[in-house]
């Protein structure tokens, strides 16, 4: 069995979130294995899809999984970001909806040499979705200033011992380079208290250094607000996320395109011009069932939300 081969996150709550409409064209900018996307395919024989992975390796399983839909489907392996280029040479120009699953895949996690998991003692220092990209977690450990570490961890980690953290890295990394996941974990593990200490309390710096090496937050907001203004009316965005930070600029960027006229309320008539251009179809983001939860332990921490394009 393909190891990219996993069910989805939040499967039945994506595909009715989508709302697919009749001949109408999904943009799943996040492929993984592709279990979202055979799904939207299955689920309408009327629809197409065009689908974007930074990983060269999802993509060719996405296309062993879809092979069955030939002709409905046009995967690219770029960055989602790149949204605009991809609809271009894909020759479309309005979308019926969009899906974005921020997770990190099974087979990312598992497969020892890409570096991801912190419990991997014995892999490389990697982190790269994009195994063509230069710069490595290797690089960001061994090479960043600690300033730049400190807020690497404080903000995409969120973590409470950065300091700590940092200052035993850098000690440990004038003495050798830190080439492993489990140098890394270790020196995680010995920077917090003891009563703090737990299996996984490295995972917030692992998290910290892979969205920087994949620049996972850059320029996010206005991406999102890119292709929600690529949606015919009645189009939808379907949004999963596994962390805070990401699930912050989503709600954000819901609101700010929910709302309408945003002048102060002295003043006598609207000189914005703002118009609303969703509604939010999850005034709560919805999170998976305590079955799914129990079976699939990387949904714990998901949360969808869905929005509804507006307008022309």
């Amino acid at each position: 069995m393909d190891t990219f081969y996993h069910r989805p996150v939040m499967l039945d709550e994506v595909i009715g979130g989508l709302n697919l409409k009749d001949g109408g064209v999904y943009f799943d900018g996040t492929l993984g294995g592709g279990g979202h996307s055979y799904a939207i395919l299955a689920a309408n024989p009327t629809v197409t899809l065009i689908g974007t992975d930074m990983d060269g390796e999802a993509i060719a399983a996405t296309e062993r999984r879809l092979a069955q839909f030939t002709g409905r489907f046009h995967l690219y392996h770029t960055n989602y970001k790149c949204y605009e280029n991809v609809l271009g040479r894909a020759g479309v120009d309005r979308l019926d909806g969009v899906l974005l699953d921020f997770g990190i895949s099974s087979h990312q996690i598992d497969e020892e040499e890409r570096g991801f998991s912190y419990r991997s003692a014995s892999a490389p220092l990697d982190m790269r979705m994009d195994q063509s990209s230069a710069l490595t977690a290797r690089e960001v450990v061994n090479g960043y200033p600690p300033d730049k570490l400190l807020r690497i961890l404080r903000e995409y980690g969120e973590e409470s011992f950065a300091p700590a953290i940092v200052r035993n890295l850098v000690r440990r990394r004038e003495r050798e380079e830190i080439t492993t996941c489990g140098q890394l974990r270790e020196i995680v593990e010995e920077s917090i208290p003891p009563k703090f200490r737990s299996a996984a309390c490295a995972r917030q710096t692992f998290q910290a250094i892979r969205i920087e090496v994949n620049g996972e937050l850059e320029n996010l907001g206005e991406c999102l607000k890119g292709l929600i203004r690529r949606l015919n009316p009645g189009g939808r965005i379907c949004v999963l996320t596994f962390h805070s930070l990401e699930d912050r600029i989503v709600k954000q960027v819901f609101r700010e395109l929910a709302s309408d006229c945003v002048c102060p309320k002295s003043f006598p008539v609207c000189v914005c011009g703002k118009k609303k251009e969703i509604e939010i179809v999850t005034g709560k983001p919805i999170t998976a069932c305590e079955q799914e939860k129990r079976e699939n332990s990387r949904s714990k921490c998901a949360k969808l939300r869905i929005a509804e394009k507006i307008g022309a």
